[in-house]
């Protein structure tokens, strides 16, 4: 098909001019320019695939500093057309835009403001890709973003992309990538791929192993795999526009990881690199299993800060046990995966999701996919960890019974999860039940079977033993 750590100085303002802050963005431009074999009138194209509110955010960050440099990049962001704003958060959109003076005074610049009124008064339809295009993301409606470039033609927007921002869940990431891959039939340059998603697949059969939004794109397109990145962190969307203080590791082929870390790298948002891609992915999948749970406790005790430490305790020592069977040094992912899972638990939208269902605000036959929100990763996460894990093939050794057992036995949360979200055999309320049950084990304990036996399964992530 296909033929660390620097300042920086410039910033693209939302409009369009670019200012010195503290370092050299357009020497860094130049540098990834360069690697990519750009040339003087040929600028660097980066198409955003996807616009929810990760998708957007990272997109519009990009637009805010290097935007204003036109002739040397140019940055878009896709999403699919026809998805109309409803009445309700039309108005609350337009309550969104009174409330900040920059914004009301963009739109009016710009002859925006008044399809707004008329959206508040219900004489106009209002449509996703077209809020967008003013910086307005339909997931994320409180936090306006600059005005984007916005195409919803797949074709028109990554057909000549040399960077693909992939912020689709993982759940869309296969079939839209398939499409994609007919328009690159005939490119002789290869494109650089970063995936922001947080999710898996299981596949079964000849051989149990975990399907990850990287491995997906590289299935659909034949994007060689040193070409696709995984960017991921403890972040919440809105938090990183508003330059709340974050960072976030890229991890992939070291030809693109370092110089790519170093470009997306700003004051607010540090970005290291590493090359352990697929274990740092599914880690990214597997603390929104959890999150979902964490919401429930909370909802169920009236926030009880005993009862959510003690779910805390019980699912991470589920979460380090999965760690043994799918790293070979487990011990090196305990830092990014407890903050990653501690924000999400905080205010991510799969713990949001689990409250919700606790509360009965939003039932099951809703589907995981929530207006407002967006798609809540964890459920089909959920079905897919918990599958996996229960393959004979797996077996692993339970010394309390001296019997193998598929590991997904000593995952309690992970099994009542599944059995409350996906066959939905169980009420929201079980929960609570599987934390109390009297003959559940000290999370220690889980610890201590998974740091003293051989539990590594290198297959799991593709790998050979």
């Amino acid at each position: 098909m296909f033929g660390n750590g620097e300042a920086v100085t410039h910033s693209a303002c939302s409009n369009g001019s670019v200012q010195t802050v503290n370092g050299n963005l357009e020497e860094k431009l130049d540098e990834l320019r360069l690697l990519m074999g750009k040339v003087d009138g040929d600028p660097l194209r980066i198409v955003g695939v996807g616009a929810g509110a990760w998708g957007s955010v990272f997109t519009a960050m990009l637009q805010e500093a290097y935007g204003g440099l036109r002739e040397k990049v140019l940055i878009r962001i896709w999403r699919r057309p026809g998805r109309t704003v409803d009445r309700a958060l039309a108005k609350h959109l337009f309550e969104v835009i009174n409330s900040r003076e920059d914004v009301l005074r963009r739109l009016i610049r710009r002859c925006a403001y008044l399809k707004y009124v008329e959206g508040r008064l219900g004489d106009r339809v209002l449509y996703a890709d077209e809020i967008l295009k003013d910086g307005f993301c339909l997931n994320m409606i409180d936090t306006p973003l600059c005005p984007l470039k916005v195409v919803t033609n797949l074709q028109e927007a990554v057909w000549d992309a040399d960077i693909v921002i992939n912020g689709l869940p993982s759940t869309e990431t296969r079939e839209v990538f398939e499409e994609i891959s007919k328009y690159w039939k005939e490119r002789i340059t290869v494109p650089t791929i970063i995936s922001l998603a947080k999710g898996v697949e299981a596949e079964l059969g000849p051989e149990p192993r975990i399907i990850t939004p990287t491995l997906m794109i590289n299935q659909a397109t034949g994007v060689p795999i040193e070409n696709i990145l995984y960017l991921g962190g403890p972040n919440i969307a809105s938090e990183i526009y508003n330059k709340e203080y974050a960072n976030a590791r890229i991890c992939g082929a070291e030809k693109w990881r370092k110089p790519l870390a170093k470009f997306l790298r700003q004051p607010h948002f540090i970005v290291w690199d590493n090359g352990d891609l697929v274990t740092h992915e599914v880690m990214g999948g597997l603390k929104n299993v959890y999150a979902i749970g964490a919401g429930m406790v909370a909802a169920l005790t009236n926030e009880s800060a005993t009862s959510k430490s003690v779910y805390f305790a019980h699912c991470t020592s589920e979460m380090i046990f999965i760690t043994h069977l799918l790293a070979e040094e487990p011990e090196r992912l305990a830092g990014p995966l407890l903050a990653d899972t501690y924000v999400t638990l905080l205010k991510g939208r799969n713990a949001w999701y689990g409250q919700k269902l606790a509360k009965g605000e939003l039932s099951l036959e809703m589907g995981d996919s929530i207006k407002g929100k967006g798609t809540i990763q964890g459920v089909s996460a959920v079905k897919a960890f918990y599958e996996l894990l229960s393959q004979s093939s797996l077996n692993v050794l339970n010394p309390e019974e001296n019997e193998l057992v598929a590991p997904v036995e000593l995952c309690p949360i992970l099994k009542m999860l599944y059995k409350i979200l996906i066959i939905r055999e169980s009420p929201v309320e079980a929960i609570l039940q599987a934390l109390r049950d009297e003959t559940m084990n000290d999370p220690r304990d889980r610890i201590e079977i998974a740091q003293s036996h051989v539990f590594y399964r290198p297959s799991l992530l593709g790998h050979q033993p």
